[in-house]
Parts: C-alpha cells; sequence; structure tokens
C-alpha cells in the first residue's frame, strides 16, 4: 500500500498510471430544491485514453459507451441511439477524469481537501469555465490508487455522487468492451 502527500498527489497518480479498471457503481442525484434524489446503479469499465462504459441496469436499462471518439448513448425502452464527439460529451466530468489521457493539471485546479468519512478528498475545478460542471471531488480510500467516490456540482444546482464500491485496476480490457453498434431499427440522432 502507498502513501501519498494527499489525496491531488492520489489523483494525480491515478490518472497517470492506472490504465484500466472496472467496478460496479451507484449514482446518486440530489436536486437544487431537496426533492427525493435519484438512484441509478450498473457496471462501469474504462481505459486510457478515452475508453469507457458505463452500463446501467437500475432503474432503468441504458448504456453509454465512449470508444475513444464518440460518445454512444442508448435506450433500448425507447431504441433510440444519441450520438456525440467524445470531447463534447465528457467536458469536466468524472468520466473524464476516469478515463482521459489529459493532463490533469492543465485541465483542473486541484485542491486537496480535509479527510472526510474514512476518505482523502481533492477538489478538481475546471479550469476553463461556462461548462455545467462546476466542480468535482474525488474520495480516496488512504493509500489506494483508485478512486472510491466522486462528487460533482452543477451549474443548474444538482449534486451528483458516483460510488464505485469495488473499483479495481486492470491492465487492458477486451477491445470489443468499448464498442458499440447501434440495434436494428434503431432511431439514431447524431449531435
Amino acid at each position: 500500500m502507498a502513501a501519498w502527500a494527499d489525496a491531488a498527489d492520489a489523483l494525480r497518480v491515478f490518472v497517470k498510471e492506472v490504465k484500466a479498471g472496472q467496478s460496479s457503481f451507484t449514482q446518486t442525484v440530489y436536486a437544487p430544491n431537496g426533492t427525493k434524489p435519484k438512484v441509478s446503479s450498473g457496471r462501469f469499465e474504462f481505459q486510457r485514453p478515452n475508453r469507457f462504459r458505463f452500463s446501467y441496469v437500475k432503474p432503468y436499462v441504458q448504456l453509454i459507451v465512449g470508444d475513444g471518439v464518440k460518445v454512444w448513448f442508448h435506450d433500448p425502452d425507447l431504441n433510440q441511439v444519441t450520438v456525440r464527439r467524445l470531447a463534447e460529451a465528457l467536458g469536466s466530468t468524472p468520466a473524464a477524469l476516469l478515463a482521459s489521457g489529459a493532463s490533469l493539471d492543465d485541465d483542473f485546479e486541484l485542491k486537496a481537501l480535509p479527510d472526510q468519512g474514512g476518505l482523502q478528498w481533492v477538489q478538481a475545478t475546471p479550469r476553463q469555465q461556462g461548462g455545467t460542471v462546476l466542480w468535482l471531488k474525488v474520495g480516496f480510500r488512504p493509500g489506494a490508487r483508485v478512486p472510491a467516490t466522486f462528487e460533482m456540482g452543477d451549474s443548474f444546482g444538482q449534486r451528483s455522487v458516483l460510488s464505485l464500491p469495488d473499483l479495481r485496476e486492470e491492465s487492458s480490457l477486451p477491445a470489443a468492451t468499448f464498442r458499440f453498434t447501434p440495434p436494428a431499427g434503431a432511431d439514431i440522432s447524431e449531435q
């Protein structure tokens, strides 16, 4: 188990050295008005640079695949696929921190925060202003090379928490994990 100076150092090591990983996830979105939070869960995989897969299973099945060039959003219930260019879809999101090959310190201002809830925290504020993401907080278990939790505040006043309880580092994942082929008859929209 390694010891980092602080969580900002741990995040830099994660982005630089961890090339692939996978975990179950729970995502909780808190509305600004305090209404009941929306909770979803599923499976997450990533491989640098810029490949990721969020397979939502609850409360609705949905798939988001970043293939290194585009991000594919598939809603099987509606048989709809939305396609966006990777740079436009990621911006300063947790997925960008998890899967990007970009320079962390070029894109974010990092600030170590006090330990809380058994985690070491760092705040990552996007250097480019005007996006929907205002701030990200990343929590690491002490000495871990992979994050346990992401929190994000957006310009709509929402706060989202992405928990990755069993994120494990991998040397690589099968290339097919990050390919998406729209199903026959799907309504496809490119943005």
